[in-house]
């Protein structure tokens, strides 16, 4: 089994590698687009008047 074994466990290894890639660059995308609702849902209580300028500010400087 030596030979069938190494190249099993090479496909095992590249497979994992592949996933953790796209696992970073989906979990990336993600990050952005949540960032996105925060200030879209942020300027939307501003606009509503439930918060004020000062306040604004401070949370989009954070999110920012």
């Amino acid at each position: 089994m030596g030979f069938w074994g190494g190249g099993i466990m090479m496909i095992i290894f590249w497979g994992i590698i592949i996933y953790f890639i796209v696992w970073l660059v989906r979990s990336n995308k993600t990050s952005e687009v949540d960032n996105k609702k925060a200030l879209d849902i942020l300027k939307e209580r501003y606009a509503r008047g439930e918060i004020e300028k000062k306040e604004f500010e401070e949370k989009k400087k954070d999110l920012n």
